[in-house]
């Protein structure tokens, strides 16, 4: 089993743009690999300190996940 492993440049807060960023790699993991896998709080940034705070932003970063996600199966 191959696994491609995706760092990326995250901007804290950003998670429109986080998430464009994870699913160009995925797109470029999908011709090497079976797998792959992004850092922990790619969808936030890293730290996302006193965001996490927001409910508003848990349930965006939530859903951002979710697009991510669909992208990922598609």
């Amino acid at each position: 089993m191959r696994l491609a492993l995706a760092q990326i440049d995250t901007v804290v807060g950003d998670l429109a743009g986080n998430r464009d960023r994870i699913v160009a790699r995925l797109a470029e993991a999908r011709a090497a690999a079976r797998s792959s896998s992004s850092p922990e709080l790619a969808i936030t940034g890293y730290p996302p300190e006193d965001l996490l705070l927001r409910p508003g932003f848990i349930r965006a970063a939530a859903a951002t996940l979710a697009e991510v996600a669909a992208r990922r199966r598609a």
